[in-house]
This record gives C-alpha cells, structure tokens and sequence, in this order.
C-alpha cells in the first residue's frame, strides 16, 4: 500500500494514464485509417461476376456485400444489379435459400460507361457503320483493341470543345463586354461598332467551322458500336467511345486483375467525376482543395506573424492588448459556420459589390467578384485559422532569449534589424508549427466554404492556360464538400459508399503531404538555427 501511495505522491499514475490517453488516441486514428482504407481501396478491386439461378430465373451480378442470419431477416447477400438504364436500380438483396445454383461464367463481363453507370451482361457483336465486324470472342477482342482509338477520339473532342471552342466563347464574350463598356463611357463611335460587327461575324463564322468538324467527328466517333446482352435477353447498343472499360474479372488472372485495379486508381487521382460524383475521379477537387490551402497559408502567415509582433513587440502592456488577446483566443473557438456568414456578408457582398461597381460594370448584372470564388473562400479560412497562427507565433517569439535580443542591441542593431535578423528566424520553428495547424485545419473545413465558393461540380479549374491563368473569381471543387456530396446528397447513396470513403482518405493523405512539407521545412530551419532536429 505504500508504494501505491508513494506512486501517486509522485504522480507516476498522471503519468501513466496520459500514456493511455495518448495511446488510445493513437490506436483509433489507425483504426479509422484502415477502416477508410478497407472501405475504399478495396473499391477498385475487379471483383467476379456470378450467376445465380433463382426461382423467378437467372441474374448475373456481382455480391458487393453480406449478412448473416438475424432475428428478423435470413441470411442474404447483397447484389449489384448495374444496367441502371434497363433495371432502374443499382443493389438487390436475395436470400441465400433462394439462389438453387450458381456458376461464374468466363464470357461474363462489366462494362464501364461514361453514361448510366456500368453494365454487366455479354458482348454479342461489334459493328461498325452498321456493319457486322465480329460476333462473340472475337467482337470482344475487337473491342478490346479499338477501345484505345475511340478513347483518344473522344478525347480530341473533349479538346476541340474546352479549348478551341472555350477560347472563342471567351473571345466573343470579351468583344461584348468591350462594347458594353465603351457605351457606358460613351465613347461608341459608328466606326467602332462596325468594327466590333465585323469582327463578331469573324468569330461566329470560325466557331460555325469548329461546330461543323465536331459534327463529323462525333459522327466517327458514334459509328463504331457494341452491342450488349443481359442474362434475361435485354440488349443494349452503345458506341465504343462511351465505353470507359471493358473487364472479364471471371476470365482474366490476378496480374489482369492488378492491372485494371491500377487503371481505375489512375482514373480516379486523374480524371473528373461523372454520373453525379458517384463515378469517375476526384482531381478537380484534388486541384481546388490544394490551391485553396496554398492561398490560404499565403495569406495567413504574414497576416498572423504581423498581429504577433504588435502585441509581443510593440504594444504595451494594458487592457486593451488584454482585451486583444482574449479576443482572438474566443475567436479560435468561433464556430466555422459563423466564419462563412461572416465571408459571405463581408468578403462577397461588400468587398465583392465593391469591385465589381468599381472595375467590371460592363459585366452588370452578371455578377465577378459578387459570387462565391476560391479568393473569397481562402480569406474566410484565412481569417478562421489566423488565431491559431498568432497564439502559436507568440509563443515562439515569447520563447527566443533575451539575451539575444540584447546582444543584438549592443551590437548596435535596431529593434527592426534585431526583430528580422535575430527574433525571427528564432522563432521561425514556432510560426510553422502554426502554420501547419492552420493547414490541418483549414483543409477539413467544409461549412464555410458551402457559403463561399465551393460547388458540387465545376467547369473549369481555377488556374489553366487562359490569360491571366490565376482565376481567382471562379467557383472550386474541394474534397470535403465532395465527401458530403456524394455521402449525403447523391440520388444513389448506396452506390456512392465507396467513394465517400475513398475520397476521406485521399483527404486525410493531402492533409498529410501538406504537413510533412511543412515539419520538412522546420526541420532545415531547426538545422540551420542550431536547435535540435527530431
């Protein structure tokens, strides 16, 4: 018993259960990483397609999921249908004392579409401007290798279409507002207008060109076409160009099997959604979270570092500097959602209205700067991580010697010259520890955000190749928003499972990347200012 007691007089049992704590802290963050891992790698798996024979006939689907016997229900399986167009339905529950047999046949096969989501079921032929080329093994293996050409054809279209035709959409926009803004400065001369005539019937007659090639090659590109059978007789035919991708899981061998697998992980890190978010990829929200959290770190350090050194520098102590200081220590437990009304109100109502009265009047009443954009969203994170930075700066500033700022002074050195040579690169450790908490922060943000420029699907990203290539008024992509998207929000919940979870872990990977640049660069920093490394 004395030991007991002589164990809690020294606080070993503190000790000990702050050991635990962390511990179990520990234990549920890789548990919930291999849970989003389990869930969602395992989605690109090119599981077998089986065939059950029922009762009511045959059915030739994929299991996606399982339950044991319960009180109020038999054993069963969980199906997906696919054929949306055919079927109207994705899953299908059956019990396992229905199915009389089942098999896994070798010509079965899933179709990946760009439309209507996949389709499972046989290949019967191939046929191009409809002529027959090939029936049964040989049409698949036809299919198989022209499926890359008619990629790549529908690729070029998708080129034509955003760049080519873009660049003259924008191009003709840009002549109507120029018009636009020379009648309100009223400097609209005949000779202008028929200028601007000429010169809008020279855009209209190239893109009518670009419209008539992209005709034609739609029109090649349709005239190569499959036709598909289900297990029941329902056919479907469909052009080889919105086809995805073609698997034989039951036929192909495990090396087969990783390469689709790769494929479709390559897809998803590279391409953008379809079918509601609930196919394809992520990468716009990839691009628009990163670019949101550069932007976002970019205006939040020097905004943070700056308030640091006014209150632990310059301002005297008083209540007013207390005051301050209670204040962005209330502000860092604001909720986000309080941050986005503020943005909303603030930064694209006001700031927003203001600009474009003052810069883009032409454009009235389409809206520029007066709508949700990725700037807007950036400064509402920016302002909702920045307590964060100032408290983690002081602490750094706070913590730096002083007697080094008093060498520095005898040295002769001014309080700016001792504050930038001395005090912070001292305590550039600290501000980067902050900065990587606002990072952590800012990226899991979504609330704001819905009020300050994020979208379910956009257009265009916010950097590309047309001037002034930063487009800081466009709406974003994020992968928060699309988490919530496609898990609350899809007309296909079911099917959009594996995503929310795929795409949880991409996030917490970026959030990851992003924070390990940033203990890199502390690290070179630590090195560099003598203190130790870790």
């Amino acid at each position: 018993m004395s030991r007991f007691f002589e164990w809690w007089r020294r606080g070993s049992v503190w000790v000990w259960l702050s050991s635990a704590a962390l511990a179990l802290s520990l234990i549920m963050v890789a548990g919930l990483v291999l849970l989003l891992g389990a869930k969602g790698l395992g989605f690109f798996w090119p599981s077998n397609i089986q065939q059950f024979q029922l009762a009511d006939g045959l059915v030739l689907r994929q299991v996606t999921d399982h339950e044991s016997e319960g009180r109020y229900h038999p054993a069963r399986i969980q199906l997906k249908v696919a054929n949306r167009d055919i079927y109207g339905q994705d899953f299908r529950w059956i019990d396992l004392a229905d199915i009389q047999q089942s098999s896994l046949p070798k010509d079965a096969l899933f179709v990946e579409r760009l439309e209507y989501g996949p389709f499972i079921g046989r290949l019967i032929q191939i046929e191009e401007y409809g002529q027959v080329l090939a029936r049964g093994d040989e049409a698949l293996s036809i299919a198989r290798s022209r499926l890359p050409s008619a990629k790549a054809h529908n690729a070029q279209i998708k080129t034509l279409e955003q760049s080519e035709a873009g660049s003259l959409n924008t191009r003709i926009e840009k002549l109507r507002l120029a018009e636009r803004k020379s009648e309100l400065q009223g400097k609209q001369t005949p000779q202008t207008m028929q200028e601007a005539e000429n010169k809008r019937k020279e855009l209209h007659q190239q893109f009518e060109q670009l419209q008539t090639r992209l005709d034609a090659l739609r029109a090649q590109s349709n005239s190569l076409t499959v036709t598909l059978e289900t297990v029941d007789g329902h056919s479907k035919v469909i052009p080889l160009a919105n086809i995805a991708r073609l698997v034989s899981p039951n036929s192909v061998g495990l090396f087969g099997k990783i390469g689709t697998y790769l494929s479709r992980m390559w897809e998803f890190l590279s391409t953008g959604p379809r079918e509601a978010n609930t196919e394809g990829g992520v990468f716009p929200a990839i691009f628009g979270t990163v670019m949101m959290v550069m932007i976002m770190s970019i205006i939040v350090v020097p905004l943070g570092v700056l308030a640091a050194l006014f209150l632990r520098e310059y301002a005297r102590d008083g209540w007013v500097v207390r005051a301050v200081r209670i204040s962005v220590n209330n502000l860092a437990g604001v909720p986000s959602i309080v941050f986005g009304v503020f943005g909303l109100g603030f930064f694209v109502v006001t700031v927003g209205g203001g600009i474009d009265n003052f810069f883009f009047p032409e454009r009235f009443p389409t809206p520029t700067f007066k709508t949700g954009g990725i700037l807007w969203a950036s400064l509402t994170l920016a302002l909702l991580t920045l307590p964060v930075v100032i408290v983690a700066t002081e602490e750094a500033l706070a913590a730096v010697p002083r007697s080094q700022r008093e060498g520095s002074l005898a040295l002769g050195a001014t309080k700016w010259q001792t504050l930038w040579n001395v005090v912070l690169p001292g305590a550039s450790q600290g501000i980067l520890t902050g900065l990587i908490l606002a990072m952590a922060r800012g990226a899991g943000e979504v609330a704001p955000l819905m009020l300050t420029g994020v979208v379910k699907l956009a257009p265009s990203l916010p950097l590309d190749a047309t001037f002034p290539f930063i487009h800081l008024d466009r709406k974003f992509m994020h992968l928060g928003f699309h988490i919530y998207d496609v898990g609350f929000q899809s007309p296909n919940s079911e099917a959009a499972k594996p995503m929310v979870f795929m795409t949880a872990l991409l996030l917490l990977l970026i959030v990851l990347v992003l924070n390990i640049f940033a203990l890199r660069l502390r690290k070179k920093l630590r090195r560099r200012t003598g203190g130790s490394s870790f």
